[in-house]
């Protein structure tokens, strides 16, 4: 394994395969190091909405700079990533969810996104076989959708084709310092020398960063989903309802699907660290989240025990890489489109699978460097929003240490904002 780097990137999915891509490309020695197989985990396992519309105003300017690079992806790395751009539709069926989306639109304005209020005979164009009555919606024409099981890699590799070393099945299980400054990383397959260290970790960043003696809230929530066989077509716009179906449909015909809201949060000992900041938009959003006691919570404890064989203590060597899906997520899909679509009522499902969401307090993720700790940047907590923000955050994450100065303005994202209190109120979820 190499044992220097100018940068070492510390996670293969879209955030640290497209940092190590902006890096190589422009002349960086970079190492990107991935626990599990080339394509990361979590971001392969998203639903491939790229959105803009519903975004907290703190992270929406991030999303418009990422819709601009969505589309000329493909050509710019060499591989097909299946973009899709024929919109973003939410569905309201009940007045508070309508006002919700009132409100994001009148907000929003000044930031020039076409999302629109749109009729219910609107809906009904826009994906013409649906079934149910609807307020109307919220449809914002310039996102889209492209594939989780492609973006990654094909970030991956182009960067390894302008040079990028990319190690994989490969834990970084601490980062090093010496006079509080970064030096490097330790692995289990040995240690990287490196001035500057990049921690895109999804849900073990928390973890990681305890090594340097940083406090990040984070916790990790199971996220399920489905893929049907191929189907007729149905709409090419990507569609959700609030305590419904989210689903979208791919060029080859198959739909992904999921429930909005269909999320479980097994409890370890970090659920109890972090109750305190989590408990407020946790009440304004209890019914997207079920608390699960499990196996893990003992396993996460055993770890921390002194003496206990872990290297680092509370960090897990063998993380897991393939979450079980929660089948009453999968049953509420099947139940889902068959009243959305009778004529897909007993349509078959071609694969079933679940990730491990990276989530914060206030819902929105941590970018950028940390002060006292020279060196090191952060890019983890995307809480569900992060393959849509992949390529901007790569981008920003490489100006950041190439220039000192990023393109979008990071500052609500910073990491010293919980220690500020400088949090916004909580909120419920669109």
């Amino acid at each position: 394994m190499k044992t220097k780097a100018d940068v070492v990137v510390i996670g293969g999915g879209i955030m640290g395969s497209a940092t190590a891509y902006e890096l190589a490309r422009r002349g960086s020695d970079v190492v990107l190091l991935e626990k599990g197989p080339k394509g990361g985990q979590q971001s392969t396992r998203a639903w491939g909405f790229v959105r803009q519309q519903g975004r907290d105003l703190a992270e929406l300017p991030l999303a418009i700079a990422s819709n601009r690079i969505w589309p000329e992806l493909s050509a710019e790395l060499g591989s097909d990533v299946e973009w899709v751009q024929q919109g973003n539709l939410m569905i309201a069926d009940n007045e508070e969810r309508m006002q919700q989306f009132r409100d994001w639109v009148a907000a929003s304005r000044d930031y020039g996104v076409d999302t629109r209020l749109i009729s219910p005979e609107e809906i009904h164009k826009l994906v013409p076989g649906i079934q149910g009555e609807w307020l109307g919606g919220m449809y914002t024409p310039s996102d889209g959708h492209a594939e989780p099981g492609k973006a990654p890699a094909a970030f991956t590799d182009a960067a390894q084709r302008l040079g990028a070393t990319v190690e994989t099945d490969c834990t970084a299980q601490s980062i090093e310092l010496a006079g509080g400054r970064v030096i490097g990383v330790r692995t289990d397959q040995g240690t990287i020398a490196a001035p500057l260290v990049v921690v895109a970790a999804g849900g073990w960043s928390s973890r990681l960063l305890r090594t340097v003696g940083l406090n990040l809230p984070q916790l990790v929530v199971r996220g399920t989903a489905v893929e049907t066989v191929p189907v007729p077509p149905i709409t090419g716009v990507a569609v959700a309802i609030r305590g419904g179906l989210a689903f979208r449909q791919r060029p080859g015909g198959s739909l992904y699907m999921s429930l909005v809201g269909g999320s479980d949060h097994e409890v370890t000992l970090d659920s109890f660290r972090y109750a305190r900041d989590f408990m407020p938009n946790y009440r304004a959003n209890r019914g997207f989240l079920e608390w699960r006691v499990t196996g893990a919570l003992l396993r996460d404890a055993a770890r921390s025990i002194p003496g206990s064989p872990t290297r680092v203590p509370g960090f897990d060597p063998r993380p897991q890489i393939d979450p079980t899906p929660n089948n009453d997520i999968v049953e509420g899909c099947r139940r889902e489109l068959g009243q959305l679509f009778p004529a897909l009522e007993n349509t078959l499902l071609a694969r079933k699978w679940a990730g491990l969401i990276d989530t914060m307090p206030d819902g929105i993720p941590v970018i950028g460097a940390i002060d006292d700790r020279p060196g090191l940047i952060v890019a983890t907590g995307f809480s569900g929003h992060g393959f849509a923000l992949g390529p901007i955050v790569g981008r920003v994450v490489s100006e950041l240490i190439l220039d000192g100065q990023p393109s979008v303005d990071l500052h609500k994202l910073r990491y010293s904002r919980f220690k500020e209190k400088d949090v916004a109120p909580p909120r419920a979820t669109i």
